[in-house]
């Protein structure tokens, strides 16, 4: 790298710099875990065992994480499906037990949007696209309703969507016509003082022809917000493309529905406790452990399969 004829094509040394990068992490990795192991034969404690073990466990999933965007920042949105209260409780909670998961792995998480109907949730991590890519689908719930006055049992859905945060290249390279797209403002509550809520600073954009949205109102201004959902609509745009096979935005002609159809996971808390995912039949009765976030057992499932 002190070398003059490294830096004269900028784009091919910052791609050299993020491998030297990545592989440096993967033998620190490496050595950590030969630490680890050097220590248990020295002093063999059982917690030092399941540390060298969580290490070496973490270090071969990542390994499973070749897609081009596993390594990219995720972004989470919870739809609550319909059922007034308990669907909006439901999605609360998933976006709680995603947030508590990130927490686990010590990632960083920042709240986009937090409005009843959707909430949206950034987590900054290594690999967090990569262990979080397969939790899009329908989440259903079973419980004895806390807002029914005859405690009656009660079925909630919630729809998840992830998709990674596209590095400025990829967000460059998705060019949309200002005819396509539809933008909306409102007055956005949360940090930022009184001033917060006299101005629409919240901002929402649709691409016109999918009929797909996103929102942010987690910024100080109008205008941050507006790139914020922009961006995140184009990650979205972009997954669609790859989704259909389409190379041009342009070519894209689908007009999108949430896929309320596509359950894939079930979390029972009464009559019964259980949650079990429907695509590797993986399940456990530890269900508040896995509402606090306890989501191991289930991304390393599916992370398995691919």
């Amino acid at each position: 790298m002190s070398r003059p004829e490294f830096w004269s094509d900028k784009k091919k040394a910052d791609e050299k710099i993020k491998t030297f990068g990545e592989l440096d992490n993967l033998i620190k990795g490496y050595r950590d875990i030969e630490n680890g192991i050097g220590i248990l034969k020295e002093n063999f404690t059982e917690d030092g065992f399941y540390e060298v073990k969580r290490k070496f466990r973490q270090l071969e999933l990542e390994e499973l994480f070749k897609s081009k965007y596993d390594k990219e920042t995720a972004i989470i949105s919870v739809y609550p499906g319909a059922g007034g209260e308990d669907a909006g409780d439901w999605a609360l909670m998933l976006f709680e037990m995603y947030r508590k998961y990130a927490e686990r792995r010590r990632w960083k998480t920042a709240v986009i949007d937090d409005t009843p109907n959707r909430r949206t949730l950034e987590i900054k991590g290594d690999y967090a696209y990569g262990y979080l890519k397969k939790e899009s689908g329908v989440h259903r719930l079973v419980r004895v309703s806390p807002f029914s006055a005859k405690q009656l049992r009660h079925t909630s859905f919630a729809l998840v969507e992830v998709v990674p945060e596209l590095p400025a290249v990829e967000e460059s390279k998705v060019e949309i016509p200002d005819k396509d797209l539809k933008f909306e403002f409102s007055r956005a509550g949360g940090p930022g003082g009184q001033n917060v809520n006299k101005v629409e600073t919240a901002a929402r954009v649709i691409h016109i022809p999918t009929g797909l949205a996103a929102s942010s109102r987690a910024e100080r201004s109008q205008d941050q917000n507006r790139q914020r959902a922009l961006s995140l609509l184009k990650s979205k745009l972009l997954q669609l493309m790859e989704k259909h096979k389409v190379e041009e935005l342009a070519n894209l002609r689908v007009n999108v529905k949430p896929e309320w159809g596509n359950q894939i996971r079930s979390y029972v808390l009464n009559p019964y406790k259980l949650v079990k995912d429907h695509r590797t039949e993986t399940e456990t009765t530890q269900v508040e452990n896995v509402l606090q976030g306890d989501l191991d057992k289930f991304i390393e499932a599916e992370a398995e399969k691919l």
